[in-house]
């Protein structure tokens, strides 16, 4: 069978810049190299030469994480170019990334998300008014970010104006969130069409850490993930219905992966994610690990799904 040619897109402008290199490369080793011709792209600099090359191009692997990568801009450009690419188009990247267009799809769905308040950097901040409606320890966070850029559990109202300021250095725009004390736990699904949804996942940050922040998501040994998280079955499927319909709502495609607090009996969503880490010891592919798909077979199944998806608007007139 003629080898496939992929571009493997990672780096990028966003502030997960480093994050996306690290997961290009993990990516570009698991690749098949019997089945793919791999080119590496990045983003920040290769635009023109992503162009020249795309109708050579079979398919894409987006590795990128942040704005201009996961918001649907780097999809809306691969669109433009006919070049199939794995995971959400351009309106659920976009939604997805935006916080606060997730928590009203969230709400208009009957799924539970903690109580919040949203800014902008335009607004005077009223730190007693936040407090007395939201309490304290809350997060503050931007409202597009990932990998917990820009986040902080603030437990002091003097600690509040500290968050606001460095949520905004991300995004014009921040919410509040009220804190739940409870389990961290994640799902991801997987398919375009026909969904699996994967082995749920609950995430243990070591002693020093308030909760799941960039250095305990990256730094080696940081953190504990046990899968399947060891919660009841009865919670495993609800959280595995809010991760299903999570995606639905948001109009994902190919896969996605779903944060949420487990509070004794009740789940409360937090984010979904579009295009999850993508080391080898990262939270999906461990999820798709303990459901018996290695890392490599993980990434055949989303250039398939890419490949389906893109096969399956061809007949749409343009």
């Amino acid at each position: 069978m003629e080898k496939l040619n992929i571009a493997l897109l990672s780096g990028g402008r966003s502030s997960e810049r480093e994050v996306s290199l690290n997961s290009g490369i993990e990516v570009l080793e698991a690749l098949d190299k019997s089945k793919y011709n791999i080119t590496c792209y990045d983003p920040l600099t290769d635009i023109p030469k992503i162009i020249a090359d795309a109708a050579s191009i079979n398919a894409a692997l987006i590795i990128l994480h942040g704005p201009y990568g996961e918001d649907g801009t780097v999809q809306g450009l691969l669109q433009l170019l006919n070049i199939p690419f794995q995971g959400s188009g351009v309106l659920g990247s976009a939604m997805a990334m935006n916080k606060l267009v997730t928590k009203r799809v969230y709400a208009q769905n009957d799924i539970p998300t903690p109580p919040y308040i949203v800014l902008t950097n335009k607004e005077p901040l009223n730190l007693d008014q936040c407090i007395e409606n939201l309490g304290l320890p809350m997060i503050v966070k931007p409202v597009e970010a990932g990998s917990s850029m820009g986040m902080t559990k603030v437990k002091t109202q003097k600690d509040l104006c500290h968050a606001t300021a460095k949520a905004f250095e991300y995004d014009h725009m921040l919410l509040m969130e009220k804190f739940l004390t409870g389990r961290e736990i994640t799902v991801a699904v997987l398919g375009n069409d026909h969904l699996t949804v994967l082995p749920v996942i609950e995430i243990v940050p070591n002693q020093g850490y308030d909760f799941f922040d960039y250095d305990a998501k990256y730094k080696e040994g940081e953190s504990k993930e046990i899968c399947p998280a060891e919660i009841s079955e009865d919670m495993a499927r609800k959280a595995g219905a809010y991760a299903m319909t999570a995606h639905k709502a948001l109009f994902c495609r190919g896969y996605s992966r779903t944060d949420m607090i487990c509070c004794e009996d009740e789940i409360h969503v937090i984010e979904t994610n579009t295009i999850p880490g993508m080391t080898r010891t990262s939270l999906l592919p461990l999820a798709a690990k303990t459901a018996g798909i290695s890392f490599t077979m993980l990434l055949d199944k989303l250039i398939e799904l890419s490949i389906e998806e893109h096969n399956s608007k061809k007949h749409l007139k343009k």
